[in-house]
């Protein structure tokens, strides 16, 4: 009773009375839901609509408005904000010829809304496209009951301590893993770059990787991934949090780590330029540390504490197959002498457009300080 009474009551609808509808056919339309960012900056809302031909490109899907007074993004005397359709996906929920089409808001005058970080993430990657860089993000995320406590926990205490849950196999040491099998799948339909799954530290935590994405794609496409987590989510009745510190005390914090690479870090030779770009990255870890939670850090703090495998927040630190460092140079890099590094600063909820376009700012474009710099379009 105690693990039913946890999940949502939608979730205990009659599942097989909804795919006798969703077997009807659609004669010839298609349902596009499109879906953007709102003002928090975690959050993702969508909304749908009928399109009287299958899109085979982004150009074929119209621009779309919504009442941004709604998502924190506007005021209600002129809270009309238009909908820019940048990526499409195929839509595991719905199923083909269905799409699912993420969004970038822009406000009344045209301009990007505050939480609309890919505008300027979207320029800074044009700006350094032949140095071809690499990104590939880790997403930590911890499932909750509907009562806001882990989900699978004891209602009234706590699982034993850490150790036999990561990588875990077992009905007593992981927790969920038919939603986590679904997201999977899912991403794989939708055509998102997942690369792969595991479950993690903490009991009823878990990571997806995304990747290996070029440039803007990987932002847009872990956007999708996490849209796709939350969606499966609803119809299991349970929730997925990326807070960076969901449960105070002995517990593993949740991260994003980042893996980065240019095309001269891939190459023989290539460790210098890892190397180059850390020594950047030093010199700048206040920056970082502002743009990697959507707080300036005060998300992170709960979570970069020097213990639970991560660095503390206040010190820049790098080795060689160190996950206590702020940056990890992977074994076989250091010992091939090329390859990528990890970032393992960026916290679960961060902005992964304002996380590749910061270490873009700092390791290519070479910027320095807090301040970043305006770039003409290119």
């Amino acid at each position: 009773r105690a693990v039913a009474m946890s999940v949502s009551h939608s979730s205990r609808l009659n599942k097989l009375v909804r795919e006798q509808y969703m077997r009807l056919p659609q004669g010839g339309l298609v349902q596009v839901t499109y879906v953007w960012i709102d003002g928090s900056g975690e959050g993702v809302r969508c909304k749908s609509r009928t399109l009287d031909k299958e899109p085979k490109s982004i150009e074929d899907v119209p621009e779309w408005n919504f009442d941004g007074s709604s998502t924190a993004q506007a005021e209600g005397s002129n809270s009309d904000m238009f909908l820019v359709p940048v990526c499409m996906f195929r839509d595991p929920f719905c199923l083909d010829p269905n799409k699912l089409v993420l969004c970038e808001v822009l406000k009344y005058n045209r301009k990007p809304a505050e939480t609309n970080l890919r505008s300027t993430c979207k320029k800074v990657m044009d700006l350094v496209k032949d140095s071809h860089p690499w990104f590939g993000m880790e997403q930590e995320y911890t499932l909750l009951g509907i009562n806001g406590h882990p989900y699978g926990w004891p209602d009234n205490g706590f699982p034993g301590p850490q150790g036999p849950y990561y990588c875990g196999v077992g009905a007593d040491k992981v927790y969920g893993r038919d939603i986590v099998e679904s997201h999977y799948k899912a991403c794989l339909y939708a055509g998102v770059k997942i690369c792969g799954t595991n479950a993690e530290v903490m009991p009823s935590q878990w990571e997806f990787q995304v990747g290996p994405c070029e440039g803007i794609e990987m932002g847009d496409h872990l956007w999708m991934a996490r849209f796709i987590l939350h969606r499966v989510c609803e119809d299991f009745g349970v929730v997925a949090t990326l807070d960076p510190k969901p449960m105070t005390g002995n517990w593993n914090g949740a991260g994003c780590h980042t893996n980065y690479s240019t095309e001269e870090m891939r190459r023989d030779g290539g460790l210098k330029h890892i190397e180059a770009a850390i020594e950047k990255l030093s010199k700048r870890h206040d920056y970082h540390i502002c743009v990697y939670d959507p707080r300036g850090g005060r998300d992170n703090s709960r979570r970069l504490t020097g213990h639970h495998e991560t660095s503390n927040i206040f010190e820049f630190s790098a080795g060689v197959a160190n996950r206590g460092a702020s940056i990890r140079i992977p074994r076989q890099a250091g010992q091939d002498g090329f390859g990528y590094f990890e970032d393992r600063r960026p916290a679960a909820n961060c902005d992964p457009y304002a996380v590749t376009e910061a270490i873009i700012r700092t390791t290519v474009l070479n910027e320095t300080g807090v301040e970043t710099k305006e770039y003409a379009e290119h």
